[in-house]
């Protein structure tokens, strides 16, 4: 939702956390600012819109300081105005805040300071801990309780999720970092420590770093970081080692994050399945984990909780799941997931995706899954994130760092853990011959070449979008696990260019989508085929009678299509053509072109296709 940062060492302490911010601008944008502490005397600098008018703000009106903290806002509580943003102060000014995440009670807090003769300034709810912590922290006199101190006290009263970033003139040279949902890290730098919302905002000062857990108080000093949960009790975190280059955080090049990333998903895909396969046996290796092959082999249903593009991931998961290991697979939307009951229970494996393991409502949905006894397997992209830490197993996607809001490279990185994960539990269970897996496994090694094909006819792509970068409405059909593919794809087009875009199984045309259809409506049907498996050949059949249907309602078909296709070339009037591979595996290849699509007609359209409105990155909150 929100990015925070925070530094403390002996570098100049301005540039640091303007920096900081700059990595953190996909977690929200509404507004920016920063507090930093020199000689006893707190300054604080806020401007509303990008980083850059921020940015602005200091070079009019500059500020220095020894140490300090940050913060890059979406906005959930009051307007996005330079005096809701982001840090807040106590009455008095001694007490700033940064503060991502929801406190659900700060309506009654702030009725009862407001009784003791708080005043507030803002809308916004993190100005009640502000105020919690300066009334916690009492008078100046000896014997008055440290800022880590009031803020453990503080933060016992808060309701809600929240990871936060505070310093005070009353308690110099320390940064009080907490979490409470959502993540938190800690580097550990040569004589410089940081707290930030994500990785990428501190590589470039360490690659030495633990991430905070819930309950976890840290507090930073020039000598170290100490840690304690929220009675005060010492704790310990594993430090971890990125080997995450810190210029896979930048453009590289390319004019946008999302070109990027899209364009890394031939690596990204190539080191999901480095060491995890056997081309000779056929055998896949998933990482160590708590479930056993047994387990594997005992499950009677697999429910799968993911949110946005991680569930439409899903949806070719169960595809992938049922078609390979015969086990029934059901997929749930995280946010509906843990309000409906829902039936699990031991002999149900849940399996959680998301790519920054910690959106909030699949972390939800995990611990109503293991209250119920079910076993929990993540499919996650960040190392040590809440969702791997609280799960029974983990398969890590390797698609390193993703920047724009739209994820593309960790959608096809989930799709190729989830034909990972297919291929393994149907060996399990004795279900798939050993030449099958080879076959499949044979498929996968192949694919990131053929995406580099695709990636390949970018111009044709960015021509096709010159066409409809004036359209209102799009429409994408699909069958099967194409079916994912086309409500990722119209996902994507809402998401990077503000078109309004639907999906549907192109059978259900008949049963009242085709109203939709008038002349003109670009309609995007994924027409692909494995020419060799006769299951495919028939849904390709049908496809083509839907293609029909729409060409006669007067639709303008942009049709992907399998290479050596001959029947729907005669029907599209615009036809991009795919690699062969097994349809199972198709869905990788099918999004590129979807993702192109969209991103170039955002940008013809002029939206900010890395940070589209009113999203952010990392849903931490519900």
């Amino acid at each position: 939702m929100s990015g925070i940062i925070g530094y403390i060492g002996n570098k100049r302490v301005v540039p640091v956390l303007l920096e900081g911010l700059q990595r953190l601008q996909y977690r929200g944008y509404d507004s920016a600012g920063l507090a930093v502490i020199r000689d006893n005397t707190l300054e604080i600098r806020r401007a509303t819109g990008k980083l850059r008018n921020l940015e602005e703000v200091i070079r009019l009106n500059p500020l220095d300081g020894t140490y300090g903290i940050g913060h890059t806002r979406w906005a959930t509580h009051g307007a996005p105005t330079e005096q809701n943003a982001h840090p807040h102060r106590d009455c008095h000014g001694t007490v700033v805040v940064v503060h991502n995440g929801i406190i659900e009670n700060y309506l009654e807090l702030k009725q009862a300071l407001e009784a003791e003769g708080h005043k507030f300034a803002t809308e916004v709810d993190t100005e009640v801990i502000a105020h919690l912590v300066e009334k916690c922290l009492g008078g100046n006199g000896a014997g008055a309780p440290s800022l880590e101190e009031a803020v453990r006290v503080a933060v016992r009263q808060l309701t809600g999720v929240f990871a936060l970033a505070i310093i005070s003139t009353r308690d110099l040279n320390k940064i009080v970092a907490v979490r409470q949902g959502p993540p938190a890290v800690i580097g550990l730098g040569k004589d410089e420590y940081m707290v930030a919302s994500d990785v990428p905002a501190i590589l470039y000062h360490t690659r030495d770093l633990f991430f905070l857990a819930d309950g976890d108080v840290a507090v930073l000093t020039p000598n170290g970081v100490t840690l304690t949960d929220f009675a005060g009790q010492p704790v310990k975190r594993r430090v971890q080692h990125i080997t995450w280059d810190p210029i896979l955080a930048e453009k590289g090049g390319f004019k946008h994050f999302t070109m990027k990333e899209i364009y890394e998903q031939p690596r990204a895909v190539r080191d999901t399945a480095l060491g995890r396969v056997s081309p000779e046996t056929g055998q896949v290796f998933l990482d160590e984990m708590e479930i056993s092959e047994e387990d594997f082999r005992t499950f009677r249903e697999i429910k799968i909780v993911a949110a946005g593009t991680s569930r439409h991931a899903g949806l070719a998961g169960k595809v992938m799941i049922e078609r390979l290991a015969r086990v029934p697979v059901e997929v749930d939307y995280a946010s509906e997931f843990r309000y409906r009951d829902p039936l699990v229970n031991p002999h149900t494996l849940t399996l959680l995706i998301t790519q920054s393991g910690e959106t909030a409502d699949t972390i939800a949905g995990q611990r109503e899954a293991q209250a119920k006894g079910s076993k929990t397997l993540a499919i996650c992209n960040v190392l040590g994130s809440m969702a791997p830490r609280e799960a029974n197993g983990t398969i890590y996607t390797h698609a390193g760092p993703e920047i724009g809001v739209g994820s593309t490279k960790t959608f096809t990185a989930q799709l190729t853990a989830l034909y990972l994960f297919a291929v393994y539990l149907g060996q399990a269970r004795g279900l798939l011959p050993p030449a099958d897996a080879k076959q499949l496994l044979a498929d996968l090694t192949a694919l990131p070449r053929q995406l580099e094909s695709v990636l390949q006819k970018d111009e044709e792509f960015e021509d096709l979008a010159r066409v409809f970068d004036r359209a209102s409405d799009f429409l994408y059909l699909g069958r099967g696990v194409h079916f994912p593919v086309a409500l990722e794809g119209a996902l994507k087009m809402k998401k990077v260019s503000y078109i309004h875009a639907e999906a549907y199984p192109a059978g259900e045309m008949k049963h009242g989508p085709n109203a939709l259809i008038a002349d003109g409506l670009p309609v995007v049907v994924i027409a692909t085929c494995d020419w060799k498996a006769e299951d495919s050949r028939a849904r390709y059949e049908r496809t083509i009678s839907n293609i029909k249907e729409a060409k006669a309602r007067g639709a303008c078909i942009v049709a992907l299509v399998t290479e050596g296709d001959r029947e729907v070339r005669e029907m599209a009037d615009h036809l991009i053509t795919l690699p062969h591979t097994n349809e199972l595996l198709s869905s990788i290849l099918e999004v590129v072109p979807l993702q192109l699509l969209a991103y170039h007609i955002g940008v013809l359209r002029g939206c900010d296709v890395d940070q589209p409105r009113n999203l952010a990155k990392s849903v931490t909150v519900e």
